[in-house]
């Protein structure tokens, strides 16, 4: 059923439940995880100073190869690719799925409603709202 299956990640402690689901996923259908680490360049546009950005970038970017490891970790004996990219995180997961023919997203998510939601807003809830491909939402711890 599933060839291709994109595993978005951002390297939190929340992920080990939504990692485990998609490896094992990955196992069951013999499919290959593409793990997807995006530096949120768009939140870094407004820092004052072009030093400040660049420090914060390889920042993010230590933080985005710690978390493909974490993945490869997870994600042994499952054939695995993975890739960092940089830009708003919603539009590189759904160009990405689009980019690899990716059968199904598995994304974490917080279940924020309400307030929470709208003022802080979530990436799955702009990946659902734009993915050609089923998302697969895990609720993180």
């Amino acid at each position: 059923m599933y060839e291709n299956i994109l595993l978005p990640t951002d390297g939190s402690d929340a992920m080990e439940s939504v990692l485990e689901h998609a490896a094992s996923l990955a196992s069951v259908h013999d499919a290959t995880l593409h793990a997807l680490y995006v530096v949120n360049t768009a939140s870094l546009n407004d820092l004052p100073m072009e030093s400040s950005w660049q420090g914060l970038s390889q920042a993010l970017e230590q933080e985005g190869t710690r978390a493909l490891e974490d993945v490869e970790q997870v994600g042994e004996g499952v054939e695995l690719v993975t890739e960092m990219r940089e830009g708003s995180p919603a539009k590189e997961i759904v160009q990405y799925a689009k980019e690899n023919d990716c059968d199904v997203i598995v994304m974490g998510t917080q279940g924020r409603s309400g307030l929470d939601r709208l003022l802080l807003g979530s990436v799955a809830e702009r990946v659902v709202r734009s993915s050609e491909v089923p998302v697969l939402t895990v609720r993180t711890k």
